[in-house]
């Protein structure tokens, strides 16, 4: 029997008082901020309330890189916490927030599916309590005030050619990418060519997300950079006085969100940086809370293991102080099969028909991509798990040859069918990540502070994708070189290239070799606490495709959304 939209199923459920999932975690109502009845606020006094009570084991869900449909790494986080709960063991969730971007777009929300989801799923898709709006008002208010102070006589000394602040919206729009503002008389600024990032793609996201408390929030904000002087100065949203006005903007945005999944279980949703782009991982306040609310924390990273589960390891456990016990690595016999490099897979397109015939050969032809993503996360001294996410059509010979696979270097793997059945369909995978979270590791990162930045990328690039090398473009390596006089040598970095391959080359499949990685750009996310690169064709304004979601999406006559998934 075919599984039901995750929308219709979603409004199905038995949904509890958020202060009764509250109460699963061990935080009362005085540390709660309802909106409606199934989703409230959690102070931050919750991160010292709980501080004292024993610490869940830590586990962080990723992937294999995923084909363009994706391998439901957010449904099988969900599914995993829900089992953990069938087997008796307390779970809470943390995941990231929906950007409508992608909502309105090709890839739909961000709730999980099937079974195995995150409500009230409406809410969640649409604004939730609305952080993602004042993420775009305090990165918008810093950019009107760039422009303020360069039509009020930049006593700074800023190059109007060298802002490196945009403007952000929470929509796809590509036409917005390179614009020129303060056209028309001297009365509407000063024309200068700039552009539109997508909120999640902002610095401003990325600071929600790695902030430890709103103090910690307050002083990133001040040290984001703006832009330079003619002198090649940097100049910071403290030296504008926009700082303390953005913080504000945010006050209530560092809360993170408390939902449930359709079976009860706590979830934490907040921030929303973008895994191709940003750091992508949900917040660490989150993570602070959730760390002292149960038996587990599950929390989950932006697309495969060589970019959101990297930058967990290295970005937010920089941050954050935690250190996982174990790492789910989500895979699928067409991500397989995609990698044996027989198949072509676009979005938004069905499947190749010879892709979806029995062939556990072919199968094993495309281990090289699981494998690389399970060296990945064991170089950084983490456990690994191989999540099979059981799709109908599958044949049981196609899992036995996955479980083959990670069976050949030492790696417990499970078949789990939670779209269709829930928790129950995960309960292997959730017997084998205790197994694994239980056994002694030795967590660490890839690379020290104090090595420079080009170390950092180069022990990214070839530790990580496989490449031979780097390679700069002239700008990039200027870039790179004014960061590190300005003392900013000293944060980690963070790669934006392709989510579809492990290289920075989206047709090449498997674990590729002999490759460079080109880096283009460099930015220097100093409030948000890394330096970005920019390899290849990377774009922070996504577009729209030829036939978004937003063509689908409409309200009926009693009210209710329709088209949403």
């Amino acid at each position: 029997m075919p599984v039901p939209p995750a929308i219709e199923i979603a409004r199905r459920a038995t949904l509890r008082p958020a202060t009764d999932i509250a109460a699963q975690m061990g935080i009362g109502p005085d540390l709660l901020e309802p909106y409606g009845a199934h989703v409230a606020k959690v102070s931050l006094a919750a991160v010292e309330a709980l501080a004292d009570r024993p610490r869940a084991r830590y586990v962080v869900v990723t992937a294999v890189t995923p084909t363009p449909l994706g391998e439901g790494k957010t449904t099988t986080t969900v599914g995993l916490g829900q089992a953990l709960g069938c087997i008796g063991r307390q779970a809470t969730i943390a995941i990231r927030q929906a950007s409508m971007g992608p909502t309105f777009g090709i890839k739909g929300g961000a709730a999980g599916g099937g079974y195995s989801q995150v409500v009230p799923f409406e809410n969640l898709n649409l604004h939730l309590t609305g952080d993602l709006d004042a993420v775009t008002a305090a990165n918008n208010l810093l950019a009107a005030m760039v422009d303020n102070h360069l039509y009020n006589g930049n006593v700074l000394g800023l190059d109007p050619h060298g802002i490196t602040w945009k403007r952000v919206l929470d929509v796809n729009d590509r036409s917005l990418r390179n614009i020129v503002s303060g056209l028309g008389s001297g009365q509407d600024g000063i024309p200068r060519e700039t552009g539109f990032d997508i909120t999640a793609a902002s610095e401003v996201m990325a600071v929600l997300a790695l902030s430890r408390s709103l103090r910690d929030l307050r002083e990133r904000m001040g040290r984001i950079v703006v832009g330079y002087t003619t002198a090649g100065e940097p100049v910071s949203a403290e030296q504008l006085k926009a700082a303390g006005a953005m913080t504000v903007i945010m006050r209530d945005a560092i809360k993170p969100n408390l939902l449930q999944t359709l079976e009860n279980t706590p979830v934490l949703v907040h921030a929303g940086p973008f895994g191709n782009i940003a750091h992508g991982n949900s917040s660490v306040v989150a993570d602070l809370i959730g760390i002292h609310a149960g038996e587990y924390l599950v929390t989950e990273a932006g697309f495969g293991a060589d970019m959101g589960a990297e930058r967990f390891f290295n970005i937010k456990c920089r941050t954050s102080g935690l250190a996982p016990d174990a790492a789910v690595v989500v895979t699928s016999v067409r991500a397989m099969k995609l990698h044996s490099g027989r198949h072509r897979v676009v979005a938004g397109r069905p499947l190749p028909p010879a892709m979806l015939e029995e062939n556990p050969e072919e199968v094993q032809l495309g281990a090289s991509n699981l494998l690389a993503h399970l060296a990945i996360v064991r170089r950084h001294g983490v456990t690994p798990v191989v999540a099979i996410n059981a799709i109908d059509g599958d044949f049981p010979s196609e899992h036995a040859a996955i479980r083959e696979i990670a069976a050949s270097v030492g790696v417990r793997a499970a078949v789990c069918t939670h779209f269709v059945d829930g928790g129950k369909g995960a309960v292997e995978l959730a017997e084998a990540v205790v197994e694994a979270a239980a056994e002694p590791g030795e967590f660490r990162m890839l690379y020290d502070d104090g090595a420079t930045l080009r170390e950092k990328v180069e022990a990214i690039a070839t530790e990580v994708y496989g490449a031979e090398g780097v390679d700069y473009l002239p700008a990039a390596a200027s870039q790179l070189d004014t960061y590190e006089r300005a003392g900013f040598g000293t944060l980690p970095v963070c790669i934006a290239k392709t989510h579809l391959s492990i290289s920075s080359d989206p047709k090449l499949t498997g674990a590729p070799r002999g490759w460079r990685l080109p880096v283009r750009e460099a930015r220097a996310n100093v409030g948000a606490g890394f330096v970005s690169l920019v390899s290849g064709d990377m774009r922070t304004m996504p577009g729209l495709s030829h036939s978004p979601a937003a063509e689908r999406i409409d309200i009926d006559e009693d009210g209710n959304v329709v088209g949403l998934y």
